[in-house]
């Protein structure tokens, strides 16, 4: 899903390191998903993965460390927030690709979620992601203003939640069923909303 840069991400070991870190962390997935965070230990991923504990124990330490590095993982991408040519068709896009991710089969992305709320290291690695995506998102809105559908100085963030709360609320929080419109939806009412200049601070009392 969904701004200040953010530090390029550390270039990763090759060769059997590599290949050892792909097994591991796709042994973290398929476990977290079809056991949960109970029984997703060091020793569980490990004979999942074919590797030895004291492999994953001498690089990850525990399950927080090894849910951390899933979470990390996943933000060294190039993903960046498509352009349709509105406000409102990018944030539907950027919906449909959160919709996507929180009703896939398996669940990962809900069950990653789920797990920060257990592991401390887990959380942080999560706002990390969430930081990193929120920021290559921040063009989304720039651009909207320089089209001139919205404000200037619109908060991309506030609008950006706006647009996504929806569909975590109803999607993992009140696990209602998916609802194919709701993407569209949650972007329509927020660009209306920005055009509005519900995202623009306030006038000062000295303007009013």
């Amino acid at each position: 899903m969904p701004s200040t840069p953010t530090a390029t991400p550390a270039r990763r070991p090759g060769g059997r390191t590599a290949r050892i870190r792909a097994q591991v962390l796709a042994a973290v997935r398929a476990q977290l998903v079809e056991h949960g965070y109970d029984e997703l230990t060091v020793d569980a991923v490990a004979a999942r993965a074919g590797v030895h504990r004291t492999t994953v124990y001498r690089r990850w330490r525990d399950v927080g460390g090894l849910l951390a590095d899933v979470l990390d993982e996943a933000g060294d991408d190039g993903w960046r927030p498509p352009d349709t040519g509105s406000l409102e068709g990018d944030l539907a896009a950027l919906n449909q690709e959160v919709f996507d991710a929180l009703t896939a089969d398996p669940p990962i992305t809900a069950a990653l979620i789920a797990a920060s709320f257990r592991s401390e290291e887990a959380a942080r690695a999560l706002r990390r992601f969430w930081e990193d995506r929120y920021t290559r998102c921040e063009p989304v809105v720039a651009r909207a203003v320089q089209r001139g559908e919205i404000p200037p100085g619109t908060d991309p963030r506030a609008l950006l939640i706006a647009a996504t709360a929806p569909l975590y609320h109803r999607l993992v929080l009140l696990q209602t069923p998916p609802d194919l419109d709701l993407p569209v939806q949650a972007a329509r009412s927020t660009a209306r909303a920005a055009t509005a200049g519900a995202f623009s601070p306030e006038e000062s009392p000295a303007n009013r």
